[in-house]
């Protein structure tokens, strides 16, 4: 009974020196307490209630008092754990001394808390006992769930894959992204109920599951992805980064982006009647991000038939096959491999069938589910002693510079000195963030956010290159490439502007001369310089950009080499550089 008492007396103190009315109702408070202890009288309960009255204010402590960090609280919810089985001298010594030192940072505050007990506990003993152990049973259900984002930092690290979603508009990409967060338990239960509650009241119940990636207001009222979602998920052997790109066509700079920084594309595509074929005919999406993945340098492509599901569909073998047979000689043509580079796969995102489990619906599948999949995909290789190259994402201020990006080879540290290209502004990492976790150090093809030291945010733009000063990345304005041009209406002539998408960046640039026509079959150049290029043609032409860009030879680094040239809203071409021109003074 010794600490029951001392420890009131010293509230009691606190309560003189600051509200001398609120400790006068505190005798009788404690009066009625010990009233009611009757059946705490034999020895043999008293360690078991002494820690539980404690644990109550422990527990209601957080509440009172601004918010202690939550290491402390999670201390305390661990500790009190064992005694609820009946405690020993050791477990309540311990108990009083993490009381002890939440105590002192409570301060006032903290007696403020104590009082509002005091009373409770006047008025029944057993009730506040249930009460405590109901409130912990919540706290013990709250606790697990923040730990399941960042992984043990002993943990060996995983192979990081960038795997982007693509497709035509409303195929299902965000709904299968948040469907797989569901899954591997990225998003709890409870918040996918309340993104249910909030889309029945937009009459839009279908489309919770995409919220979990869709996060701005206007996304979800119009469900259309704009930016390109960002989330993680692990497997066993891998950290996935899932990268949701917009389907809509007004967004397909957004898409490129997203695009350039995968290692492995996932092509929704709905079987719904109707839908797949306005995606896949001509100005349709589903062709024109197929392309534009392959010219951002992803190898590997899983087509997802979506929406398996539908009335309209009922997981039949005939619509999958010919989705299948439609899709194949458009993807050969785009130069992907049917055989080693792509895989088709039924799913639904909404119901979740085949994305981690197999279905009954579905016997004639007979492959693994989506997340097993990837699972099992071979790893990649990548140079981690090659230079630093980070094409820089995207920006922004916060408590620092801070930018994101997709680190494409070598490996950055904390503390150390990398140049901004083309600026050549010097700069030092002060902390680093992969998939938003604090590491040390990071290696090829992980996702950053690093907060640099020596350069204003404003004087970044997406575009831009973080280098190793010992080597550093080539920039310039005119370089020549060799083109293909994929769909455009006319002839296409030196003086012809278009916008490049090279990497992260995107710049106006102007074809200021053809140099040659390449014969797609012989790979023969022309002896003569051709006058105008025409769709399906390919070319090697001299382009000048309006302004100073980052770029390397397709043959030196190709994730830096390859680019599209986009103009009114359509992909025209796609190429690689070929050399790099220097600029005469």
């Amino acid at each position: 009974m010794d600490p029951r008492d001392t420890a009131p007396d010293s509230w009691e103190l606190e309560e003189d020196a600051e509200a001398p009315a609120a400790a006068a109702g505190l005798p009788t408070a404690f009066a009625a307490l010990n009233v009611n202890a009757k059946p705490f009288v034999p020895n043999v309960n008293a360690p078991v209630f002494v820690p539980s009255f404690l644990q109550a204010s422990a527990v209601e402590m957080p509440a009172s008092d601004g918010a202690p960090d939550p290491v402390a609280s999670m201390e305390v919810a661990e500790t009190v754990a064992p005694v609820e089985n009946g405690g020993t001298e050791a477990d309540m010594t311990t108990e009083e001394e993490t009381w002890e030192q939440k105590e002192e940072p409570g301060g006032g505050g903290g007696g403020g808390g104590e009082e509002d007990l005091g009373s409770e506990g006047a008025c029944e003993e057993g009730a506040a006992r249930k009460e405590d152990e109901e409130m912990m049973e919540e706290e013990e259900e709250e606790m697990p769930l923040p730990k399941v984002a960042p992984p043990p930092p002993d943990a060996p690290k995983k192979e990081h894959v960038n795997v982007v979603f693509i497709g035509h508009v409303d195929a299902g990409k965000s709904t299968i992204g948040g469907q797989i967060m569901y899954l591997t338990g990225m998003v709890d239960k409870r918040t996918l109920e309340k993104y249910e509650r909030e889309a029945k009241e937009k009459n839009r119940e279908t489309w919770y599951l995409s919220w979990a990636l869709d996060t701005n207001q206007e996304e979800r009222d119009k469900g259309k992805t704009v930016e390109v979602g960002r989330a993680y998920f692990e497997t066993e052997k891998k950290h996935f980064t899932i990268l949701d790109a917009p389907g809509h066509k007004s967004f397909v700079p957004n898409m490129i982006g997203g695009a350039s920084q995968a290692d492995l594309a996932v092509l929704v595509i709905s079987a719904r009647k109707g839908e797949f074929e306005t995606g896949f005919e001509k100005g349709g999406q589903t062709r024109e991000h197929a392309m534009l993945a392959k010219t951002a340098g992803v190898k590997h492509l899983i087509v997802l038939i979506n929406k398996m599901d539908d009335p309209t569909v009922n997981w039949s073998l005939e619509r999958y096959e010919e989705c299948k047979e439609k899709l194949v000689p458009f993807l050969k043509k785009v130069g992907f491999n049917p055989k080693k580079d792509i895989h088709f796969m039924p799913c639904s995102g909404l119901t979740g069938a085949n994305l981690k489990d197999p279905v009954s619906e579905c016997p004639w599948y007979t492959g693994l589910p989506f997340i097993a999949h990837l699972d099992s995909l071979p790893n990649f290789t990548r140079s981690s002693d090659g230079p630093v190259r980070l094409p820089i994402v995207d920006k922004y201020k916060d408590m620092g510079t801070v930018i994101l990006g997709k680190l494409e080879s070598g490996s950055i540290s904390k503390a150390q000195q990398l140049v901004m290209m083309p600026n050549r502004h010097t700069v030092e990492v002060l902390s680093l963030l992969s998939d938003d976790v604090e590491t040390d150090d990071a290696g090829p093809g992980e996702n950053l956010k690093l907060r640099l030291k020596g350069i204003e945010e404003e004087e970044i733009l997406p575009g831009f290159i973080l280098c190793s000063p010992d080597n550093l990345c080539h920039s310039g304005r005119t370089f020549d490439a060799q083109i293909v041009i994929i769909e455009h209406k006319s002839i296409i002539c030196p003086g012809y502007n278009a916008v490049l998408h090279i990497h992260t960046c995107i710049e106006e640039v102007q074809i200021t001369a053809l140099i040659c026509l390449v014969d797609k079959k012989t790979g023969e150049k022309s002896k003569t310089r051709p006058r105008f290029v025409k769709q399906d043609q390919v070319c090697i032409a001299r382009l000048r950009a309006a302004g100073v860009i980052c770029l390397e030879t397709f043959k030196d680094f190709p994730q830096m080499g390859r680019f599209t040239l986009r103009d009114e809203g359509k992909t025209i071409a796609i190429g690689k550089v070929l050399k790099l021109v220097p600029e005469k003074d």
